[in-house]
């Protein structure tokens, strides 16, 4: 006799013992022995030898053995053993797994872990690992908490309508179209983490919602910028011993973003260039590309300046010893009417590379560490960051600004 076919007598033999419907009563319960006894249609009791008993269902789905806990018997009678059983028979008929169902409904009834916040909170930690400083900068969260949890985080996710997600984000939708879409994007997140876990929600609530609010017609408001006309007579104000405005020096010389010079180290400087590490360039915690930029004359003079006032490793230090706040450049600005945000300076040199040069586009966005986005089969193997292109187009622009013509 082959093994398939010894399986299959075993299945209908406890098939047989399983159709006899309730075997017992609650008198012959109590009075069983120690083992596992069949009630009837695969609801069986496990007697301990130390007293103690467990209801458990037994059905098989899919080709498959299954056991499903039904509670002891001294907390389940009898009569609720049977309809517990029966609910899951039902289900096995109609080919749904019954620990599953009965996992989902305790997870809809759950009164914490169905709240809004409480999920949020779970998505963000199974996130963040993929964002840049592993999202401890708080910047991924902070349109959910600020915006969305104060009136919908009591909430139960399965009972959130596009009605609430449209009164919760009318206030910033229009005056802050920037945040409102990204409070947009991380409710996407959590819905969708939510589904992931077995949480009936209906994701097309959100986009609902955006439809209820309306189309947001108000720009984005740009980063301010100089003209890059009037860069040279900004240039030539700064400081030769203060590391904010030393900071600023390296910053409208170079083109790159204030984190990457703010936390501008002595041993990412190798000779003639400066290699950004991948945690201070723009992107998500994944990416491995760091950025080289090209150091001529007046950037490795600024170097040299900055050196006395080094601490820690750290070109621009603050007050600590640590890498240079991240408002202290923009508050520079501010606080001396300079209409201008230190992103503003990639602006300027972009509209310069563009107005007074012939320097090609991907060279152009090269110059300001854009990453190209174009055809994905083509960016596969250019596999180039344009270094040695960009070096006479940065010197000229140095050239531009400190009118000065030395051998970069």
């Amino acid at each position: 006799m082959s093994r398939a076919v010894s399986r299959q007598n075993v299945y209908k033999r406890r098939d047989n013992v399983m159709a006899k419907s309730n075997a017992f009563t609650v008198a012959q319960l109590k009075s069983l022995p120690a083992g596992k006894h069949c009630d009837g249609q695969g609801l069986w009791l496990h007697k301990r030898t130390d007293g103690g008993a467990q209801w458990v269902f037994r059905f098989t789905l899919w080709d498959r053995q299954r056991e499903m806990g039904l509670g002891s018997f001294g907390r389940v009678s009898l009569a609720e053993a049977r309809r517990q059983a029966e609910w899951a028979r039902q289900l096995v008929q109609a080919d749904t797994d019954p620990i599953k169902q009965r996992r989902l409904q305790r997870q809809q009834a759950s009164s914490r872990e169905g709240r809004l916040e409480q999920l949020a909170w779970m998505a963000y930690e199974a996130h963040k690992e993929s964002l840049k400083h592993n999202g401890s900068d708080g910047k991924w969260f902070s349109p959910l908490r600020l915006h969305v949890l104060p009136k919908l985080g009591k909430m139960p996710i399965v009972k959130i309508d596009q009605d609430d997600i449209a009164h919760a984000l009318a206030p910033i939708w229009h005056e802050k179209p920037v945040t409102a879409r990204k409070a947009v994007s991380r409710l996407r997140g959590v819905f969708k983490y939510a589904r992931a876990k077995g949480f009936l929600v209906n994701r097309a609530v959100i986009e609902d919602a955006v439809i209820i609010l309306g189309e947001n017609k108000k720009r984005a408001t740009p980063h301010q910028a100089l003209l890059w006309q009037d860069v040279p007579a900004f240039y030539a104000t700064l400081s030769d011993d203060d590391p904010v405005q030393l900071a600023l020096r390296m910053l409208i010389l170079t083109g790159v973003r204030a984190d990457s010079v703010n936390n501008m180290r002595f041993e990412q400087i190798l000779g003639p260039v400066w290699e950004i590490p991948p945690l201070h360039v723009k992107g998500r915690a994944d990416n491995d590309q760091g950025f080289t930029v090209p150091l001529n004359y007046e950037a490795r003079h600024v170097i040299e300046l900055a050196e006395p006032h080094s601490r820690n490793g750290y070109l621009f230090p603050n007050a600590k010893g640590g890498p240079l706040n991240k408002m202290a450049m923009r508050n520079f600005l501010a606080d001396n009417d300079i209409p201008a945000t230190p992103h503003g300076f990639r602006s300027s040199l972009r509209t310069w590379l563009t107005d007074k040069t012939e320097c090609p586009d991907e060279i152009v966005e090269a110059c300001i560490g854009h990453v190209r986005k174009g055809d994905a089969a083509i960016d596969a193997y250019i596999r180039t960051d344009y270094l040695e292109r960009r070096a006479p187009y940065m010197y000229e622009w140095t050239k531009f600004i400190t009118g000065q013509d030395q051998t970069a």
